[in-house]
């Protein structure tokens, strides 16, 4: 086995950002031109796609299930009336997917060419700088960072950003809510990112024993990164204190990777909904200057399932809707609290806090 350096996580981290943008840019713009295909650019795309897909897939068996998938609908001639790039685009996608169930492959159509990048295991200083001023542009996924009521803590969390860019606001968010009783990790629009800043915020709800995470392998080189907690970290620790994590729908990838690895260690309780269910990081590959491909590369194994979340998701251990899982946690929270309260003020306080969020959620579940 070969091990990742850090640079490889940095990389990987950008080809996730380089993709997210490719998102977002698609959500709040028009939607691209398209583009007429003749036989032979189809041809073209769909032969590449298998071939990238047996050299470099995480899973080749599956591989070679598509491929054949591929090839039947080939031999029927059920691609021979596409003349749409967007078209044959999302019918790949759809196929792939039915057949891998992994949420992370896809063949994508961009109407401006799409450069041909060198490969490499770092990032340019440009793309360093742009990352940068991405991240300060989000705060580096901190949404939020607050001191609830009852002295519950809340970190809203929309992206794990590189720790070489967003540790500092990380370490900031931790010391804040340090002298709280209990801490809620708001993951519902957290989309995943680098597993770096994984490792440190999970760091900090555990003690100075390092503790096995999980392991993210890749088949180029048949090589595995392990995660541990640090020994070290700047500030006080979290540890021995309840933590909740809330998800939606939406939660996904780095993200369902601290849920899923937190919640079998048994170090917090997941309240919210299912989550998307993409445990396997993905490169984007060119096809031509129209066509990329986001191809899953790695996978996520889990020290303890030996497994991961991919196509099925984490599974909530209090399942709400993700709107009533704020509210959820914090009456959760409060309960707790009162079984072991024994100063009369608390206890009329927590019954107060109690009385006023049953009723915001009553109202929020009479809406849904």
């Amino acid at each position: 086995m070969k091990w990742f350096p850090n640079a490889w996580l940095i990389s990987c981290f950008t080809v996730l950002f380089l993709v997210a943008s490719i998102s977002v840019l698609a959500q709040t713009k028009k939607p691209q031109p398209d583009i007429n295909i003749d036989a032979v650019i189809r041809a073209e795309v769909i032969e590449s796609v298998i071939k990238q897909l047996n050299e470099q897939y995480i899973f080749p068996e599956t591989a070679k299930e598509i491929e054949k998938a591929v090839r039947e609908r080939l031999q029927r001639k059920d691609y021979d009336h596409i003349t749409s790039a967007v078209e044959l685009a999302k019918t790949l996608t759809t196929l792939l997917r039915e057949v891998s169930r992994d949420q992370h492959l896809s063949v994508n159509y961009s109407f401006e060419p799409i450069q041909i990048r060198a490969k490499k295991t770092e990032p340019t200083p440009a793309e360093r700088e742009g990352l940068r001023n991405y991240g300060e542009a989000i705060n580096f996924g901190f949404e939020k960072v607050e001191r609830l009521s009852a002295n519950i803590g809340y970190l809203r969390l929309n992206l794990f950003f590189p720790t070489e860019y967003g540790a500092d606001t990380a370490v900031a968010a931790m010391n804040f809510v340090a002298h709280t009783e209990t801490l809620i990790i708001d993951l519902r629009g957290n989309d995943g990112g680098s597993p770096e800043m994984v490792v440190l915020l999970a760091s900090y709800l555990f003690g100075n024993e390092p503790v096995h995470l999980g392991d993210l392998y890749r088949r180029e080189g048949n090589a595995t990164q392990q995660f541990w907690t640090l020994p070290f970290v700047p500030g006080k620790r979290y540890a021995g204190k309840d933590v909740y994590i809330l998800t939606s729908k939406r939660t996904f990838s780095a993200a369902e990777g601290f849920t899923y690895d937190l919640k079998n260690l048994k170090r917090a309780i997941v309240i919210g909904e299912t989550t998307g269910g993409g445990a396997n990081p993905r490169d984007v590959v060119r096809i031509n200057e129209h066509f990329w491909i986001g191809l899953p590369t790695a996978r996520a194994v889990n020290p303890v399932t030996k497994t991961n979340w991919e196509g099925t998701g984490v599974k909530p251990d209090i399942e709400v809707p993700a709107e009533q899982a704020l509210k959820t946690a914090q009456l959760v929270a409060l309960k707790k609290f009162l079984t072991t309260a024994t100063d009369e003020n608390r206890i009329n306080n927590l019954n107060k806090f109690i009385e006023a969020l049953q009723k915001e959620l009553d109202e929020l579940k009479k809406k849904s």
